[in-house]
């Protein structure tokens, strides 16, 4: 069975090219366009990954991490801040609020698939 992998991202066009990126390598994709239905469909799809960005509208990134964290069942489910906000100190901010992972944007493709294999190890091509 393939991992399944939920992409919380407000803009289309990215949400594309990670659906692209994905696909590719045979990994199902659920999205979620914001905060608050990022948290919805994570708590009731239980997806093996979460890439989070972070400035989505309703609530931010953090906020849906953090409830995320607190709601889920699978708290240790691996979740990626995949954000532009790339300043000194993001990195430290996104994890504080429970995300394992972060990588900033723009990224290559072969980096952010890199950062789901170090996550998902072999159950990805």
């Amino acid at each position: 069975m393939s991992p399944r992998i939920l992409v919380v991202e407000d803009t289309e066009d990215n949400r594309q090219i990670v659906r692209d990126l994905l696909g590719a390598v045979g990994i199902d994709m659920i999205e979620a366009h914001d905060g608050l239905s990022g948290v919805e469909v994570a708590l009731r799809e239980r997806p093996d990954l979460i890439l989070m960005d972070i400035d989505l509208p309703g609530i931010d990134g953090y906020e849906a991490t953090r409830r995320i964290r607190a709601q889920s069942p699978d708290r240790n489910v691996p979740i990626i801040a995949v954000t532009s906000f790339a300043l000194s100190g993001d990195d430290a901010k996104a994890r504080a609020a429970g995300c394992t992972d972060y990588v900033a944007k723009p990224y290559s493709p072969r980096a952010l698939l890199s950062k789901i294999r170090e996550h998902l190890g072999e159950r990805i091509a």
